[in-house]
């Protein structure tokens, strides 16, 4: 965790991240992210059920409401909403959905010639790793718990690269992972809610084709092919909740796959609902063995990960 982070995540801790009152349609509507991505401002719900505002890397604030469209800033200054953002302090801020302006920008790349990109991608070559290794014993997720359910996204062309990448929707961790996961599934039913899966054992090749086509300053958010992931080892799995009433997906602070800030595991911003949904999903996976990824709160990787080697099978060849 980058000290930047601990910064905010301290400062809107202060505030308190346990649900509260639902705020005013108004105000909910403010909730989001404004200005530069390398510096945003970020509006938020408290646990009062009022907002707070805080600068990439300084402690978070409450806003007062003095008149409509218009706060005072704890501490000193104001916040005053306009039709395309905020003004703090008199400085213009435009509201922005940074991830998927990153998004956007990586699509627009791909579609120059993706039938090129994933021949690249299968021509190269995977890390030579020494040591010894576990044997991979891959289990298909759909077998662990009736209350799972799947979206794979890189299965569709519903995905930060606009892409399909695997040539069939599945999931497979390595045995210890799955009994983990499945574990994990039963607490969560117990508290009403089912895990919904994005994204598990993943090739080799399809690491190369992430960082190829990824900007250099969004390159956190997926792994180096020169080092192999903790998926391509089948110790990772990107998820998130549904509500087993409904069969709906909950709201977390961000989208799945978003590569701004409010994807990181500790950031402060977004609703209390939401933060305390990140909350109950991770608090599950990691009493069962898996570790937190600081940039996703989707992202777990199991305990044993290093154990296994880097895995280069399709998913046509798993299946077969």
């Amino acid at each position: 965790m980058s000290q930047t982070r601990r910064t905010v995540a301290t400062g809107a801790l202060a505030l308190g991240l346990s649900p509260g009152a639902a705020l005013a349609a108004a105000d909910l509507a403010l909730v989001a992210q404004y200005g530069a991505p390398e510096a945003p401002v970020t509006v938020f719900e408290t646990n009062a059920g009022g907002l707070g505002v805080f600068a990439h890397g300084q402690p978070a604030r409450r806003l007062s409401l003095l008149a409509p469209g218009r706060y005072v800033v704890d501490g000193g200054g104001e916040l005053v909403v306009t039709a395309r953002g905020i003004r703090r302090d008199g400085v213009f801020l435009p509201r922005h959905d940074f991830g998927a302006e990153v998004q956007a920008g990586i699509r627009r790349a791909v579609r120059a010639d993706p039938k090129a990109l994933r021949a690249r991608a299968l021509a190269a070559t995977p890390p030579k790793e020494t040591g010894q290794f576990l044997p991979a014993d891959l289990v298909d997720l759909a077998t662990i718990d009736p209350t799972i359910t799947f979206d794979i996204r890189y299965a569709s062309r519903d995905n930060f690269m606009g892409l399909k990448l695997y040539e069939r929707p599945a999931a497979w961790l390595q045995r210890p992972a799955a009994q983990a996961l499945g574990r994990a599934a039963k607490v969560l039913a117990a508290q009403g809610y089912g895990l919904t899966i994005h994204d598990a054992y993943r090739p080799w090749f399809v690491t190369w084709m992430f960082w190829e086509a990824t900007p250099p300053a969004s390159r956190v958010f997926v792994a180096d092919p020169a080092k192999g992931s903790r998926h391509n080892r089948g110790c990772a799995v990107d998820l998130t909740l549904h509500d087993l009433a409904t069969g709906a997906v909950v709201q977390m602070p961000s989208r799945y796959d978003e590569m701004s800030t409010r994807s990181y595991a500790d950031f402060a911003g977004g609703t209390a609902r939401q933060r305390s949904l990140r909350q109950i999903l991770r608090d599950a996976m990691v009493a069962q063995g898996f570790e937190i990824y600081p940039e996703e709160w989707w992202h777990f990787d199991y305990g044993d990960w290093r154990r296994y080697p880097i895995g280069t099978k399709t998913f046509t060849e798993l299946a077969g």
